[in-house]
């Protein structure tokens, strides 16, 4: 008997939940008393990948305490979500504000909403995805550090 596709895959990632974000300058001030970059992941109910990102890396780290780090979701336009201007907007909004328009981007953010690290849009290489997310924070928390307080 040939066994079925499901048992030839890898096993799915735990889903680990990240807190959705209800306010942007507040969940930015919260990373930078903890020295930390705001990092940001844009995601979409069913996505495979943003289960892997969320399972196998960021929830993860938020759990143990290693960065500080909210979801976005898409596709959501009726929930309010306060952007760093201080205006309300919508997660889909926002997101489209970042021109993020692929499931995951994962943002390194300033107190301020400043980029300090390149996004990483999806997961082109699931074996080196952690390396990539370790170079980004790293650059974040390097630029974050240079920031006046």
């Amino acid at each position: 008997m040939n066994p079925s596709p499901a048992t030839t895959t890898s096993p799915k990632p735990p889903v680990s939940a990240l807190p959705t974000v209800q306010s942007l300058p507040g969940a930015a001030r919260a990373a930078r008393l903890r020295g930390e970059p705001l990092v940001v992941m844009t995601t979409l109910r069913g996505c495979p990948y943003c289960d892997l990102v969320r399972g196998h890396y960021l929830g993860p780290m938020q759990r143990d305490g290693e960065l500080v780090a909210v979801q976005v979701d898409m596709t959501d336009a009726r929930s309010a979500l306060i952007g760093f201007d201080g205006a309300t907007t919508t997660p889909r909004a926002q997101t489209r504000a970042w021109k993020a328009s692929m499931a995951p981007t994962v943002l390194f953010l300033g107190p301020r909403g400043e980029e300090l690290a390149e996004r990483l849009v999806g997961v082109a290489v699931e074996e080196m995805y952690g390396d990539f997310l370790q170079a980004r924070l790293q650059e974040a928390r390097t630029k974050l550090a240079k920031m006046p307080p």
